[in-house]
């Protein structure tokens, strides 16, 4: 049957071409797609004041994640589609064949408050495939220790859920969740109920920006050692601001234990600037025939979209290689490490690297 199927669809592009039949099926309905994978918006939950959750149905071609993935997601701007990574935040094990993502606005951000505040019941928006490996193992059973900061809870969110959905139970499990304030807990009333009926879940709020009176809380070794004494023994999974993060890190490094901790961060670390200082220059964007002044500072993918480009990308983190783009001559600098790349031919993530002086890339 599938070789007979197939040779349909071959016979079917044929006729489409120089297109494919399934640019066709999209007119009609873009979760018949083929050719790209789309999703439609099903609903949209207010979860803060700044942040909610879409319910999306991807169409065919979508493969199920594993909690604690993510996904890319495209949103269209003033005629431009730009792309962001985001976290799944439901249960691999739904019977409705949706997934949510929950994203937060940011401040000055584009493409997060159009998400949050401009993605309406029945737009379609471009999907990216699941992937990740911030997810709990199958092969063995775990204790984790989750460390979560405002929505850095979104992936760990997928993982309780899927444990209740698939087991009934969460696992002896601790949770330490900061928040700014106690009505932006992200899925707040969802972890109480879940506090309330889960007996092994232990769940401890800490509030970063406490009101006039109060002290505000951040993640701490005696914050650790009151809550969770047993920490040396348990698996680790940290999301959140790259503060904590560091933090976290720090600590679990010190104690010689860093083969516990899995972390999950939304903006890549950046290395300290040579000490030789930036070097600023112009970016000519060859395949584009455009070209930018750079300070030396900012990446070249937002010194792209500054100059009206709108390269194809994903993460904005230097995970998913969306981005990826040839040096023609000149050098770049990796932001996460501070190593220069000069070679021409040598692939280059644009949302992580910087110009060092005049730099030629294929884009």
């Amino acid at each position: 049957m599938t070789t007979i199927r197939n040779a349909l669809v071959g016979l079917a592009d044929m006729f489409a071409y120089p297109l494919r039949h399934s640019h066709y099926l999209e007119l009609v309905n873009p979760l018949w797609t083929r050719h790209a994978l789309m999703a439609r918006v099903e609903a949209v939950h207010e979860e803060t004041a700044d942040c909610r959750t879409l319910t999306l149905r991807p169409g065919r071609g979508w493969r199920t994640h594993r909690a604690g993935q993510f996904v890319r997601l495209g949103v269209p701007i003033n005629g431009q589609r730009h792309t962001r990574t985001y976290s799944i935040s439901s249960a691999p094990a739904r019977d409705d064949g949706c997934i949510t993502v929950t994203v937060k606005a940011i401040e000055g951000g584009r493409v997060s408050n159009q998400v949050a505040r401009g993605v309406k019941v029945g737009d379609y928006l471009p999907l990216g495939e699941p992937q990740g490996e911030f997810t709990i193992p199958d092969s063995m059973p775990v204790h984790p220790l989750f460390i979560t900061g405002g929505s850095g809870i979104t992936p760990v969110m997928s993982i309780l859920r899927s444990y209740v959905l698939e087991y009934e139970v969460i696992p002896d499990a601790v949770h330490m969740h900061y928040a700014p304030h106690a009505d932006e807990v992200i899925f707040g009333a969802e972890l109480n109920a879940l506090q309330a009926s889960q007996r092994h879940y232990q769940l401890h709020r800490y509030y970063t920006r406490a009101l006039k009176g109060a002290a505000s809380v951040h993640f701490s070794a005696a914050q650790l050692e009151s809550v969770c004494p047993d920490w040396r023994e348990r698996e680790v999974w940290a999301c959140g601001p790259a503060t904590m993060l560091d933090a976290v890190e720090a600590h679990w490094a010190q104690a010689g234990l860093s083969r516990q901790l899995h972390t999950e961060r939304f903006h890549a670390r950046v290395a300290e600037a040579p000490a030789e200082g930036v070097k600023a220059g112009r970016v000519f964007f060859a395949t584009s025939g455009v070209q930018a002044q750079s300070d030396g500072s900012t990446n070249l993918l937002l010194t792209a979209e500054n100059a009206g480009l709108n390269p194809a990308h994903g993460c904005r983190m230097g995970i998913c290689h969306g981005c990826n783009t040839t040096l023609i001559k000149g050098c770049v600098r990796d932001t996460r490490s501070g190593d220069i790349i000069s070679e021409a031919g040598d692939k280059v993530q644009v949302c992580v690297c910087t110009a060092v002086g005049d730099v030629e890339l294929a884009l």
